[in-house]
């Protein structure tokens, strides 16, 4: 779910990345770019494991690293472009205690363990009760909470690894919440990608694998070691107006 505590002008080129790590735990690494009239926070409801504390989710700044998802798209070199498909292009065709706060790069971020926890942030990055009583399935998820900055700038990547509740899948969180109500379905502009795990690929339906090894175009050191340089990446693009759902993808 990528949920937002205020309403925003726009939300486009939504980018996600998503591995299985060591001691069942998954990063995320999300960007976008995003148009709001006021500071606001984005929320992104996790699976974590029951019973993990405050300090269970690590974030990482990779501030310093705004190719992340530029090289990662390296991987799949685009194939010439036939007459066809320029023809289709041109007709439309294609389409209590105060949480703790982190300094993450430009923004602040905190790990929220639970739905109720929610009443120890600002008011002002956070949704209203109603909307989680609206949405049961993330009672037992705690949550990413981002804050961001007024203005439209493309959002440099986000990440952090949690331990995750779901053995041998990875979780995106695509579900869409711009406006303070949850729609059935949802204008989407994403691109996901996926590293399973060592050894493991995905369902090959609507996912494609890189031509390469991630390290071939990827700074595994800038990436603070959440892709791994050795296995292949996959990708999924999700285009237009879909079931607005989350994305869980089972390792093969």
């Amino acid at each position: 779910m990528c949920c937002f505590s205020r309403k925003v002008t726009s939300v486009s080129a939504t980018r996600i990345f998503a591995r299985l790590l060591p001691n069942n735990r998954q990063a995320l690494v999300y960007s976008m770019h995003l148009d709001t009239p006021e500071d606001v926070a984005m929320i992104l409801p996790i699976p974590v494991a029951a019973g993990s504390g405050e300090d269970a989710v690590k974030f990482h700044a990779l501030d310093e690293y705004p190719e992340f998802f530029k090289h990662l798209e390296a991987l799949f070199p685009k194939p010439p472009v036939t007459r066809t498909a320029r023809m289709r292009a041109a007709a439309g065709l294609t389409k209590s205690a105060p949480l703790k706060v982190v300094e993450v790069g430009s923004f602040n971020a905190s790990f929220v363990p639970t739905v109720n926890d929610f009443a120890r942030l600002d008011s002002q990055f956070r949704l209203p009760d109603d909307v989680w009583a609206k949405i049961g399935a993330y009672s037992k998820f705690g949550f990413a909470v981002f804050k961001l900055r007024k203005g439209s700038s493309k959002v440099h990547p986000m990440a952090f690894d949690f331990p995750t509740a779901l053995e041998a899948k990875l979780f995106f969180p695509t579900v869409h919440i711009h406006d303070g109500a949850v729609h059935a379905l949802a204008e989407f502009d994403h691109i996901l990608y996926a590293q399973p795990g060592h050894d493991r690929g995905v369902d090959i339906h609507q996912w494609e694998e890189s031509e390469a090894l991630a390290s071939r175009d990827v700074s595994i050191q800038k990436a603070k070691g959440l892709v791994a340089g050795s296995a292949h990446v996959y990708k999924r693009r999700m285009y237009g107006k879909l079931k607005n759902e989350d994305v869980i993808v089972a390792a093969a």
